[in-house]
């Protein structure tokens, strides 16, 4: 493949392209109306993270910010974002500009008369109620518009059983309530609409978010991919390898498996199907390594920081955490990967296309002082994340009045301010639909009774349920978005998993990799598809190959359930022994899914190395466990031994 410019993957690194596919291009008034609230989003974020009113001896209560914050975005959802895949791009509908004056009116009324609301909550008027009904109806369209339809079925599900659950025989039934009262309790209730989950999205998330815009908006991008190229570029299936490095450095930093495919696999896949890997190969790797960013620290992805909130424990220790598990990831991916190469002959990059990593390190090292900033602020100081994500922000930002060429993209800040709120949009109305449902299970007790009745299900067994919940969650995410998924689950299944005895960090782990998963997890399978369509491959093919690579990573979160020294929980002794089989049983897993290490293996071969890999996961006595390891050293070292014939024709 021909040397990618400067300029050309500068290019192909913007997401401005897909931007204009999928939102209107609005002209005149339209554009300037759309530009106030684009910057007017993250000024508001900023002014409330760093608490300014109370500066001037001003407080306000969170749901007064969160209800402007929401108000806004849906403002400018509803005008910059068709109802239909199909509906003109150009211009408002007078509906749009109508439903956007509503969400704008909606989150001022929130933001000036909330103190008065929250004090006679349980007054009901018309007013009210019409305008519950109205933030309802707002929220559920603009989930439909960002999320499809299935996340709209289960937000409404939710609603109807919290009006007609008292019909419900049984358990499941619950205390009967007026259509008036429930819409008052979800929209002004603080465990709904205005809680924990939006709260999240509209500090953490957006900080983060503002970062990484600025970030990769001002060559951060082109750092971290010339980064992986110059690693990994050079050995077999190098671009591979480039594409799965580069993803993690992205996903690390946009919290988007689809974004990070838009953003690595435009470059990776045609250099991957250039030295000889099958399209539908090529896009599936894309696709879990984008996927596989999501899990990784320091960021991670939305849920994550709702991790944190729900739980009440520093962010710090969440990723602290998840450090092993995101490893095991990749190293089954890696490896995988290698395996496909050596199997079908595969070579590097060419050496005239691998940049040097001393020029790359010399063009751009200061790119990595705000991520090394990110790291310090939240492992040393343990500042909040938000608070993490500014400081980050503000580091890239001294490092531009040094640099000529970031100071000139500054220049255009206002941009970043925009992209960075049509990049809110999804995550923060999932929010809000998420903040409905939470809402119905919180006032109608159904978590608690749902959580009995799983426990009940599974006889007390933690195998058994948590089979039940990865089930569970792979369902849900064959429609909803990780965010969403993990909410649910958060809610409804997590309390189980606890009871049952799981520490709540782990099972909160447990089900958000479920929840992430649903980005390759067919039918459903977004990642997947946006890197089928870049390599023009087969869609369920490539869903069906992603699912193959990502094997491995379905198991990695039963193996910290039973084994939580795997997710550095226990003694030191513990975690190296357990760090040790885990690492044992990726490779052996990989080796059987591929068929191949030296040469290719037998089914009864690759058999066996399946069934070394289960001893290793499953929480069996060391005895055991050591015992496999013995026979997977055994294999590998028969792979290297000619047998009947010279070396050179057997590899031949």
């Amino acid at each position: 493949m021909a040397e990618i410019s400067a300029e050309k993957r500068e290019e192909l690194l913007s997401e401005e392209k897909e931007d204009k596919q999928r939102f209107r291009v609005l002209n005149g008034s339209a554009r300037q109306y759309q530009k106030i609230l684009g910057i007017s989003i993250p000024i508001i974020g900023i002014v409330f993270i760093l608490n300014v009113p109370l500066y001037f001896g001003v407080s306000f209560f969170n749901q007064q910010f969160l209800g402007l914050f929401l108000g806004l975005l849906l403002a400018l959802m509803y005008i910059i974002l068709p109802p239909f895949p199909k509906s003109t791009r150009k211009g408002i509908p007078w509906y749009d500009l109508v439903f956007s004056l509503l969400s704008l009116f909606s989150g001022l009324y929130i933001f000036i008369c909330y103190p008065d609301l929250i004090s006679s909550i349980g007054l009901i008027t018309p007013f009210r109620v019409i305008m519950g009904i109205i933030v309802l109806f707002l929220i559920i369209e603009g989930t439909r518009r960002t999320s499809g339809w299935i996340l709209v079925a289960v937000v409404l599900f939710f609603i109807l059983y919290f009006k007609f659950g008292y019909l419900v025989p049984g358990i499941l039934e619950i205390q009967k309530t007026s259509w008036s009262r429930m819409v008052i309790q979800l929209f002004l209730g603080a465990d709904s609409i205005y809680g924990v989950a939006l709260r999240t999205a509209a500090i953490i998330v957006f900080g983060f978010i503002l970062f990484a815009q600025v970030m990769f908006g001002t060559g951060g991008a082109k750092f971290l991919f010339g980064l992986a190229e110059a690693v990994m570029g050079r050995y077999r299936g190098g671009p591979a390898k480039a594409g799965i490095l580069a993803s993690a450095f992205f996903g690390m930093l946009s919290g988007s498996a689809v974004a990070n495919v838009a953003a690595t696999g435009t470059l990776t896949i045609p250099m991957m199907k250039e030295i000889g890997y099958k399209p539908y190969f090529a896009a599936a790797v894309s696709a879990v390594a984008s996927t596989g960013g999501v899990i990784t620290p320091p960021i991670m992805g939305a849920a994550a920081f709702i991790i944190s909130e729900f739980l009440g424990v520093p962010y710090a220790e969440v990723l602290f955490v998840a450090i092993v598990p995101a490893a095991l990831y990749y190293l089954s991916l890696f490896m995988q990967v290698d395996l496909r190469a050596s199997k079908d002959g595969l070579k590097g990059m060419p050496p005239e296309q691998v940049p040097s990593l001393v020029q790359v390190l010399k063009e751009g090292w200061f790119f990595l002082i705000p991520i090394a900033v990110l790291v310090y602020v939240i492992f040393i100081l343990y500042l909040n994340p938000e608070s993490a994500a500014l400081y980050s922000l503000v580091s890239l930002l001294l490092i531009g009045l040094l640099k000529k060429d970031i100071r000139t993209k500054l220049k255009d800040f206002f941009t970043f301010f925009e992209n960075t709120s049509r990049s809110m949009l999804e995550v923060s109305i999932i929010c809000g639909a998420a903040g409905l449902v939470i809402g119905v299970i919180t006032y109608s007790g159904l978590g608690l009774t749902l959580s009995r009745v799983l426990t009940e299900l599974a006889g007390n067994n933690l195998l058994l349920l948590t089979i039940m919940t990865a089930v569970a969650s792979i369902i849900l995410g064959m429609g909803m978005p990780a965010t969403a998924a993990y909410l649910l689950l958060a809610l409804l299944v997590a309390p189980a998993l606890i009871d049952i005895g799981v520490n709540p960090l782990i099972a909160h782990l447990f089900i958000f990799y479920f929840g992430c998963f649903s980005f390759i997890t067919p039918p459903v399978c977004l990642a997947a598809y946006a890197a089928a369509s870049i390599a023009g491959a087969d869609l369920m093919r490539t869903a069906i190959q992603g699912m193959k690579l990502a094997i491995p990573a379905f198991i990695v979160p039963f193996i910290f359930i039973f084994n939580p020294a795997v997710a550095l929980q226990g003694t030191a002794l513990e975690i190296l022994r357990e760090l040790f089989f885990a690492v044992i049983a990726v490779l052996a897993i990989s080796i059987a899914l591929e068929g191949f290490l030296k040469r290719g293996k037998s089914i009864v071969v690759r058999i066996l190395f399946a069934i070394i890999s289960v001893c290793l996961f499953l929480p069996l006595p060391p005895g055991i466990s050591f015992v496999a390891v013995f026979a997977f050293v055994v294999l590998v070292v028969i792979e290297y031994i000619p047998i009947g014939k010279p070396m050179e024709t057997v590899e031949k």
